[in-house]
């Protein structure tokens, strides 16, 4: 959890603003559905705060865990999938080890090289370790990228490899259906971040 002082001045208190967001990225809901379930548990409170409580800290909580979350494994698979941004499509770079922990994510406006190596940089980044193999499609953009930033690494390229990550985009695209699109990047950067985050805590992977 973010320190309290990031809480100050907020009419409720932490742990409502925590379940609130947590309930957001968790499930199918949309910020009107997480309001009717705090007014039924008492809590007064309009969508509208919803919607400012998770772009205000759902990127707090995804980055204080970044710290905390174990080592990833040394087989990353790399992929991107797209996601419609104020009814223009956007890349989503997306990258998770062979446990199924998703080691980070990148919305992008581009799919060049420029954006890939932004994805790695920030991914490598808060790891203390770096991959032995990195499975990519074969989009131009990663031998380059991938020579110049992680030149230890074996680069496999495969298309039915990425099966795992396919499957995980999958999971990202029911998150995002019933919230009739986003209409920001920054909204889209928070939002698919947060249920990144949601992801590895659900599955174990931090301390």
């Amino acid at each position: 959890m973010p320190p309290g002082s990031a809480f100050t001045g907020f009419r409720f208190p932490a742990e409502v603003i925590v379940l609130a967001v947590r309930w957001y990225l968790r499930y199918g809901l949309s910020y009107r559905d997480v309001e009717e379930l705090l007014v039924e548990r008492g809590v007064e409170v309009d969508h509208v705060t919803v919607y400012r409580w998770v772009q205000r800290f759902s990127p707090l909580l995804a980055e204080t865990a970044r710290f905390c979350r174990h080592s990833p494994g040394d087989r990353w698979f790399v992929d991107e999938t797209y996601v419609k941004v104020n009814g223009v499509w956007r890349y989503v770079y997306r990258a998770v080890d062979q446990y199924g922990q998703v080691i980070d994510v990148l919305v992008s406006m581009r799919r060049d090289a420029q954006a890939a190596r932004r994805f790695f940089r920030r991914a490598l980044a808060t790891l203390k370790v770096m991959p032995s193999e990195v499975v990519t499609d074969a989009a131009p953009v990663y031998p380059a990228v991938l020579d110049e930033l992680i030149p230890s690494a074996w680069h496999h390229v495969e298309r039915y490899a990425n099966n795992r990550i396919e499957a995980d985009h999958g999971q990202l695209k029911h998150r995002l259906r019933p919230m009739r699109g986003l209409r920001t990047d920054r909204t889209a950067g928070v939002v698919i971040a947060g249920h990144a985050f949601m992801q590895n805590l659900r599955r174990g992977h931090y301390e």
